[in-house]
């Protein structure tokens, strides 16, 4: 069973950030699908594991971009200030 989480990464501008992100996430161990939403400035994440979850955090912020939020099955859970 896979766990959902659509996270905003307002640094999101383009089709090479798309690859960039999309690229860090798919290379997490567990993450079954990752789709970048250019116009959402969002990246919505399927993976299996809940230790996946940290992983993917970083391996975002280690290619250059912030989270400022995430929604778990369309709830907002946390906004920058």
């Amino acid at each position: 069973m896979s766990n959902v989480i659509t996270l905003a990464v307002p640094g999101i501008s383009c089709g090479e950030c798309r690859l960039v992100i999309g690229g860090a996430v798919a290379a997490v161990t567990g993450v079954s699908a990752a789709q970048v939403d250019l116009e959402a400035r969002t990246v919505g994440i399927a993976y299996r594991a809940s230790a996946a979850l940290p992983r993917i955090v970083t391996a975002i912020e280690e290619s250059g971009y912030q989270i400022s939020g995430f929604e778990v099955a369309n709830q907002p859970m946390r906004r920058a200030s």
